[in-house]
């Protein structure tokens, strides 16, 4: 939808959040609640989809698909778009998010395919979280994931944000408007 017709319409996008870190103090979560605010004073409405609530034991191909799997997978589909914020464990993805998309792999792809796809990743080294994005990036377009091609990396949080919570840090604040006008501009 082009950004004009986002604006004039009256039902708001939905934009669900991801975070690939379930520990409460996570400089992730703090980045996933900037990228929230922003997302609501665009006009997006938010909600959060906590991996620790849906129960995914460890994926294996043997075990009956868990209850919190479909689960999982209604809630995506019930947003127009997914950020993915994620920190970056040892140069890669978390394993409760590789965890996460496994299993809902195993539903089918139409859950991947229907929202549009952002990505984010906080670090408290310079690299904002690059190799992890890129690992997101490239499971998510495997599975037929539409993906914004803009990705907010902040690096050095202990700087990057405000005692208010705002996302501060350039380039990142420049990158996380410019992702919220394409995830809008697409949905």
């Amino acid at each position: 939808m082009p950004e004009s017709d986002f604006m004039s319409s009256s039902t708001p996008p939905v934009i669900g959040f991801i975070c690939g870190s379930l520990r409460e103090g996570s400089i992730n979560k703090r980045l996933e609640k900037a990228l929230v605010k922003r997302f609501k004073r665009a006009g997006a409405k938010t909600t959060s989809i906590n991996l620790a609530a849906y129960d995914l034991p460890l994926y294996h191909g043997d075990l009956d698909m868990p209850a919190g799997v479909k689960k999982l997978v209604r809630k995506i589909k019930s947003c127009d778009g997914v950020v993915v914020v994620s920190p970056e464990y040892n140069g890669g993805l978390p394993p409760v998010l590789k965890n996460a998309i496994d299993w809902t792999s195993t539903t089918g792809k139409a859950h991947f395919e229907t929202p549009y796809w952002g990505i984010a990743s906080c670090t408290p080294g310079p690299m904002s979280g690059i190799m992890c994005m890129r690992q997101v990036n490239y499971i998510l377009m495997r599975l037929g994931a539409h993906v914004s091609p803009i990705q907010v990396g902040v690096g050095k949080a202990q700087v990057a944000f405000d005692s208010q919570g705002e996302l501060i840090a350039e380039p990142s604040a420049t990158l996380a408007e410019s992702l919220i006008k394409d995830m809008l501009a697409q949905i």
